[in-house]
């Protein structure tokens, strides 16, 4: 009986071998290459199609002429006008200006949004006070807030951060409050039958199940944040990617238009995935969803 057995299992041997090695020629053939890798890894195949058709259409609207030409100049143009404003300096010095800015902006409106979360979901009349007061405040935009910030506090570097804390802090709260909330109580309740004290359950269960609300709402913020960065740059500002786009209204010069139009959303999509990546690191242990329901 052990030597049918045996001889079952060294007949099995070769053959399950051979399967294997023919599934992963099979695997290796699927597999894309390096340059395909790192498309698919940073997902970069849509932009750079938007970029060609737009180079299209430019080039077509230039011999048929639906409209003026110098209203939606080629990609191509456009990097060699950019190549030559960058010469200059101009380009160096609003990028790091306007960097310098949102990130001020969105870290101080993240840490008050967090302290602020904190305290309101552990003291309900503190709740129970602010959140009409941020229900009456919260929806008015940073372009209705500007004219005022400029009065009260000058025209400077303080209303532009000022402006971008303030249209970060109310999404940061909001998410960042209804993580708190969203803790499960059985959790809360086994680790105070285990014997945990209320600073280890608040920095054991409740910081880590808010954490994911968090980075929704850090992501949701900065696009918000971008929007008041350049409404700040337009309205009192000397230097910045907002104010590249007002001096060329002022002079009709659509072309440093839109090279400050694809600096900005450069630049936010940096952050973005730099925020994303942040994201992936903390929350590495969340999975769900339907991708991760279905095993490939």
């Amino acid at each position: 009986m052990n030597g049918a057995k045996s001889s079952t299992v060294k007949g099995a041997g070769p053959l399950a071998g051979a399967e294997a090695a023919v599934i992963g020629k099979q695997a290796r053939g699927k597999r894309p290459g390096a340059f395909g890798s790192f498309f698919q890894k940073y997902n970069i195949l849509p932009s750079l199609l938007f970029f060609v058709l737009w180079e299209l259409f430019s080039r077509v609207n230039e011999t048929v002429k639906f409209f003026n030409p110098n209203f939606l100049p080629a990609p191509t143009v456009l990097l060699s006008e950019g190549w030559e404003l960058a010469k200059t300096g101009i380009i160096t010095d609003s990028i790091l200006s306007s960097t310098v800015r949102i990130l001020l902006g969105f870290v101080i409106g993240s840490a008050a949004a967090v302290a602020l979360g904190v305290v309101m979901s552990k003291f309900k009349a503190v709740e129970r006070w602010f959140s009409p007061i941020l229900n009456l405040v919260g929806p008015i935009p940073a372009l209705a807030l500007l004219p005022l910030f400029i009065i009260w506090f000058g025209i400077g570097e303080f209303p532009k951060v000022l402006l971008i804390a303030w249209t970060t802090f109310i999404p940061v709260l909001v998410y960042t409050l209804d993580g708190f909330k969203s803790v499960p109580s059985t959790l809360i309740r086994s680790a105070l039958s285990l014997g945990a004290t209320e600073r280890q359950i608040f920095t054991r269960v409740m910081l880590p199940s808010a954490i994911p609300n968090f980075l929704v709402g850090a992501q949701v913020s900065l696009g918000l944040s971008f929007s008041a960065l350049i409404v700040s740059e337009m309205m009192g500002a000397k230097d910045g990617l907002g104010y590249i786009i007002v001096d060329a209204r002022n002079y009709l010069n659509t072309t440093n238009m839109f090279i400050a139009i694809i600096l900005i959303g450069l630049e936010y999509s940096l952050l973005s995935y730099l925020l994303k990546l942040v994201e992936r690191r903390i929350t590495a242990w969340r999975k769900g969803g339907l991708r991760d329901a279905i095993e490939k």
